[in-house]
C-alpha cells in the first residue's frame, strides 16, 4: 500500500448501496450498462444511504440520500465482457480502497456524479493525502502513536488479531501473509483491514467509515474484531457438541443438531408455533396431579431430545398426546337431579320394567343426597330386544353425564382391557382409556356390553382384567399397561349388559349387583308398539298415520302369529315391513301425479262433489324430490292404508306359529311339553320318545349336551323301577326294554341344548310311551328331578311361564320350590294360567295326564 496519495480537488462518485469500501480494502464490482456510472447500480454495486446530502436525480420522484463520507479509491482491474443471449456488455472492476474523505459539494449533472472533497487521513510522513488544508504534522502523528491510551489498545489489538488469525491458520492456512501485515502496517491502518474481512451490518461499517480520529477507530475495530473470534469460538464449540451426539447412524442429521444448537446457544427455543411447545402449553392445561405431571415432563424432555426421524419418536408423541388428552379433571356438570322429572324420562323412553325403574331411582335418590356416594356397578341380564342398552343410556341423560359405550363382545385379548406395554410395535391403551379420551370427562356414564361373551386364550382374560375396573376399592388407582400411571375411574358410573350369567366369573358377578330384565308380556309388546315401535317405523320410512294406519288387533295378530320372542326385535321388524309396503304404494302415487304445465286433474268424490257445487278449488303442483311432509299434505286427501289381515298375510307371508301347534305334536303318546331357558328368553321345548325292536339300548339326538343325557338316563332309570306300581307293563313282564331300543328325540336338531331341567319331561314322555296315553296339550313342565323321584327347584322361572304364555299354554307344572319365582311374574300372566305344583314326580304325572296318572287310572278301572 502506498504511504502517501495525492488526490484531485475533484472527485468521480460511485455510490454503493448497504456496503462501505474501507481503506486497504478490496471489492470486485459488476456494472452491466453506462447507466451504472451514473447512478443505477448492479445488485453488487449499491448506494450509501444518509440524510447528509440530498439531491435530485434523472428520476424525479426519488430522492436520494448521500452519506456525507467516502473512500477514495484506484482500480487495479477492469475487464469487459458480453453476457449471452442478451448481448448486453458488462464491466467487471477490481477497486482498492485508499483514505477517506470528506464531501464538500456534490454535483449530481452530467454522465455521472462528482464532488468537491476535503480530505481526512494523515500519513506517516506527515503531509496531506490532499493539500487543501494542513491538519496534522508528522510530530502530531508521532504524538498519537505514543499516547497511553492509544498504546494500550494497539497491545489489546494485536493480542486479538494474533488469537484471531491463529484460529485461521488451523482452518485456511492463510494466517501467514496477514502476520506479515500485523508486523509491518500501523495499528490505525490494520484496523480498517481487518474489519473488512469479515461480515458486520451496513450501520456498523458506516461507524467504522466516520471513526477518523485513530484511537476510536481502533477501539471499535478492537470490539469488532473480538466479537468476530466469539462467533468463531461458539461456532466451533457448537460443531464439538453436535459431533459428539452423532453416531455412525446418525450422521446425515448433521445439519438439523446443528440448528437445534443455535437454538440453544440463542435460546430460542420458545417459539409460538413450535409443534412440542403447543404439546406442552396443552399438558400444562390438562390438569395432570403433580405425580403424574412429573413423569409426563420426563417423557417431554426425552422427547425434545430425540429427532423426529428416529424410531421411537412417534411412540414417545402419541403417548404424550394421550396423556394431554385424558381428561383428568374435567367432569360433566351434573344438573340438579329432579326424581320425578327422571321418572318421567324412564316412563317415555320404556314401557313396563317397574322393577328396574325403581332401582334406576332409587340410585339417583341416593345421588341426591349424597352427590360423592359410591354407585353400585348394574348388570342388566336379559335376552336381546328389552332395552339394556337404552336403559343405560336414559340413566347418562337422567345424571345429566356424558355416555360412551364399551362392546366387549369377542374379546380374548387382555390386553384390550389394560392396554399393550409400549415396548410393542403398534402397542395402544384399553378400550376403557380410550373410551375416556373420545368422551372427553372423567366421570361419564360408561356401558360395558355383552360382559357376558368375553373368552380367554394365551393373551389373557379379559373378564379378570375387569376385577380392578369394577371393585369400587381399586378403581381409582386404575392402571393401564400403556399409560403406566395410574387414572381414577372411581367417577365412572358402570353399567354392564348380559344374555346370561353363567358365563359370567363368579368373582366378576360378585361385583356387579344383577337385574334381570325377562322379556315382555303380549300386552307388554302391545303397548310398546302402539307407543314407540309404530311411531319410530313410521318417521324412519318417511310416512305418518295420514298414509299407514295398523289397528291395535292387527298387531296383536303380528305378536301372536309372527313373532315369539322375549323382545320386541322381529316385531319391529315385521312392522317395518309393513311400512316399506306403504311406502311403495306412497311412491307409486307420486310418480302418478304428472308435473307439467297442463292442468292436473285430480278424481276424488271430495272434490267430484265441490266442482258440481260450483266452488272455487286451488290447486297446486307439487314437485317431485320434496320431502315426506310436502308428499303428506300433497295426497291428504287420499285415504290411507289400513291393515287388515289378508294385507299381513300378503306381506309378511302366511303365520309362522299358531295355537294349534302343541295340541298336533302332542295328538299321540310318548310326546311332552316342556319349558326351557335360553339367551333368547324362555322357550317351549317338545320331547318325543319311540321305541323299535333292538337290544335295550337307549339312543338320544337333538344336539344334547351331557347334563341332558345324564338326565335321560336318569329319567329311564327311574320309569323302569316303577313298572309294576305305574303299571306299565303285563304282570309276566319284568323288563320295558327287553327286545327293545328306546329313541329320545329334542326337536330343532340344529340347536344345542343343556341343562337339568328337563328331567321330568323327559319321565312323563316315557311314561307317556308306555302307557299309550297321551299328555294333555295345554299343559307345559320343568324341574329337575332326582333318581329318588324328587322335583328339584330350576331357573329362569320368570322367562318359562312366559315362553308358555306366548304360546298358548293354559297349564304349567313347576317344582314346589320355585313358586317364590312367580313374585315376579306380571298379574296378568298369572291370571290367564294355571300353576300346579309337584314335590315328587307321582305329582307331576297326576296333573300331566287327563284323568290322573295312568296306573291311578288303571286302579280305578280295576275296582
Amino acid at each position: 500500500m502506498a504511504e502517501s496519495v495525492e488526490l484531485p480537488g475533484r472527485l468521480a462518485i460511485l455510490p454503493f448501496r448497504n456496503k462501505v469500501l474501507l481503506p486497504g480494502a478490496f471489492i470486485r464490482i459488476r456494472c452491466t450498462s453506462q447507466s451504472s456510472e451514473s447512478g443505477e447500480r448492479s445488485s453488487n454495486v449499491q448506494v450509501s444511504t444518509s440524510d447528509a446530502h440530498k439531491v435530485d436525480g434523472k428520476n424525479p420522484s426519488e430522492v436520494i440520500h448521500w452519506h456525507n463520507r467516502g473512500v477514495a479509491a484506484r482500480a487495479l482491474h477492469l475487464s469487459r465482457g458480453v453476457e449471452k443471449p442478451s448481448g448486453r456488455v458488462t464491466y467487471i472492476v477490481v477497486l482498492e480502497g485508499l483514505c477517506r474523505f470528506n464531501i464538500e459539494e456534490l454535483n449530481t449533472r452530467g454522465p455521472y456524479c462528482t464532488a468537491k472533497i476535503s480530505p481526512l487521513e494523515m500519513t506517516k510522513s506527515g503531509y496531506f493525502l490532499i493539500s487543501i488544508f494542513y491538519l496534522l504534522t508528522c510530530l502530531e502523528m508521532e504524538q498519537v502513536e505514543q499516547d497511553p491510551d492509544f498504546v494500550t489498545l494497539s497491545r489489546q489489538f494485536k493480542a486479538i488479531a494474533m488469537e484471531l488469525i491463529s484460529i485461521l491458520e488451523q482452518k485456511q492456512k492463510t494466517g501467514g501473509r496477514i502476520k506479515v501485515l500485523l508486523e509491518t502496517l500501523p495499528f490505525h491502518k490494520l484496523a480498517d483491514i481487518f474489519v473488512a474481512s469479515f461480515e458486520i451490518s451496513f450501520e456498523e461499517q458506516l461507524c467504522m467509515l466516520d471513526s477518523v480520529d485513530p484511537k476510536v477507530r481502533l477501539s471499535k475495530a478492537t470490539e469488532l474484531v473480538d466479537r468476530h473470534l466469539q462467533s468463531i469460538r461458539v461456532a466451533e464449540k457448537i460443531t464439538q457438541k453436535v459431533e459428539g451426539q452423532l453416531s455412525k447412524s446418525q450422521k446425515e442429521y448433521l445439519l438439523r443438531q446443528q440448528m437445534r444448537a443455535i437454538k440453544e446457544e440463542l435460546g430460542d427455543n420458545d417459539d409460538d408455533e413450535d409443534d412440542l411447545a403447543s404439546l406442552e402449553r396443552k399438558m400444562q392445561n390438562a390438569g395432570m396431579p403433580s405425580n403424574i405431571w412429573k413423569h409426563a415432563q420426563r417423557e417431554l424432555r426425552r422427547l425434545k431430545k430425540m429427532q423426529p426421524q428416529q424410531p421411537g419418536y412417534n411412540s414417545s408423541r402419541v403417548y404424550l398426546d394421550l396423556l394431554a388428552d385424558l381428561p383428568w379433571q374435567k367432569a360433566s356438570e351434573e344438573q340438579e337431579l329432579d326424581l320425578k322429572a327422571a321418572k318421567d324420562h324412564l316412563d317415555c323412553d320404556h314401557y313396563g320394567l317397574v322393577k328396574i325403574k325403581q332401582r334406576i331411582i332409587e340410585y339417583l335418590a341416593v345421588r341426591k343426597l349424597k352427590p360423592d356416594a359410591r354407585g353400585p356397578v348394574l348388570c342388566f341380564v336379559g335376552p336381546p330386544g328389552v332395552g339394556k342398552t337404552s336403559l343405560a343410556s336414559s340413566i347418562a341423560a337422567a345424571l345429566g353425564r356424558k355416555f360412551i359405550r364399551i362392546s366387549l363382545g369377542g374379546v380374548k385379548d387382555e390386553a384390550d382391557i389394560r392396554g399393550h406395554r409400549r415396548t410393542y410395535i403398534g402397542s395402544m391403551p384399553g378400550r376403557l382409556i380410550d373410551g375416556l379420551k373420545r368422551v372427553g370427562v372423567c366421570n361419564p356414564v360408561m356401558l360395558l356390553d355383552e360382559i357376558d361373551k368375553t373368552g380367554s386364550d394365551v393373551r389373557g382374560d379379559p373378564a379378570s382384567a375387569l376385577l380392578e375396573v369394577l371393585d369400587p376399592e381399586q378403581n381409582k388407582s386404575f392402571n393401564d399397561h400403556y399409560l403406566n400411571v395410574p387414572f381414577d375411574l372411581s367417577k365412572v358410573i358402570f353399567v354392564a349388559t348380559a344374555n346370561r350369567m353363567q358365563p359370567i366369573p363368579p368373582p366378576l358377578l360378585d361385583r356387579m349387583e344383577v337385574i334381570e330384565l325377562p322379556g315382555y308380556t303380549a300386552e307388554e309388546k302391545l303397548r310398546i308398539a302402539m307407543q314407540h315401535l309404530i311411531p319410530r317405523v313410521l318417521d324412519q320410512h318417511g310416512l305418518s298415520s295420514a298414509f299407514l294406519q295398523i289397528p291395535e288387533d292387527m298387531v296383536k295378530l303380528v305378536i301372536q302369529r309372527y313373532t315369539r320372542e322375549a323382545g320386541v326385535r322381529n316385531l319391529e321388524r315385521n312392522l317395518a315391513a309393513l311400512a316399506r309396503a306403504a311406502a311403495v304404494r306412497v311412491a307409486e302415487r307420486e310418480q302418478a301425479v304428472s308435473v307439467s304445465k297442463d292442468v292436473h286433474k285430480i278424481t276424488s268424490p271430495l272434490l267430484d262433489n265441490r266442482l258440481a257445487e260450483g266452488a272455487e278449488m286451488e290447486m297446486e303442483v307439487i314437485p317431485m324430490g320434496v320431502n315426506s311432509h310436502e308428499i303428506s299434505n300433497a295426497f291428504r286427501i287420499a285415504s290411507p292404508l289400513v291393515v287388515d289381515e289378508a294385507m299381513l298375510e300378503k306381506i309378511l307371508g302366511p303365520p309362522r306359529f299358531d295355537d294349534q301347534e302343541a295340541a298336533d305334536r302332542v295328538a299321540t303318546p310318548g310326546v311332552s311339553v316342556g319349558l326351557v331357558w335360553t339367551a333368547f328368553g324362555g322357550e317351549v321345548q317338545f320331547v318325543e320318545a319311540t321305541s323299535v325292536v333292538g337290544n335295550g339300548e337307549l339312543h338320544l339326538t337333538g344336539q344334547l349336551g351331557d347334563v341332558i343325557k345324564e338326565s335321560a338316563q336318569i329319567a329311564l332309570t327311574w320309569v323302569r323301577a316303577r313298572v309294576e306300581d305305574l303299571k306299565l307293563a303285563a304282570a309276566e313282564e319284568t323288563d320295558l326294554l327287553q327286545g327293545k331300543d328306546i329313541h329320545i328325540h329334542f326337536p330343532a336338531g340344529a340347536v344345542p341344548k343343556d341343562g337339568p331341567s328337563a328331567g321330568v319331561t323327559l319321565v312323563t314322555a316315557l311314561v307317556s310311551l308306555f302307557s299309550q296315553k297321551n299328555v294333555r296339550a295345554d299343559t307345559a313342565m320343568t324341574g329337575e328331578m332326582t333318581l329318588r323321584g324328587l322335583v328339584l327347584p330350576v331357573g329362569g322361572v320368570k322367562d318359562k311361564v312366559l315362553a308358555a304364555h306366548r304360546y298358548g299354554i293354559k297349564r304349567v307344572i313347576l317344582p314346589e320350590r320355585n313358586l317364590k319365582d312367580l313374585v315376579e311374574v306380571p298379574a296378568d300372566v298369572l291370571s290367564s294360567l294355571e300353576i300346579l305344583v309337584a314335590k315328587r314326580m307321582e305329582d307331576v304325572l297326576e296333573h300331566a295326564f287327563d284323568g290322573g296318572c295312568p296306573w291311578r287310572q288303571h286302579q280305578h278301572s280295576k275296582l
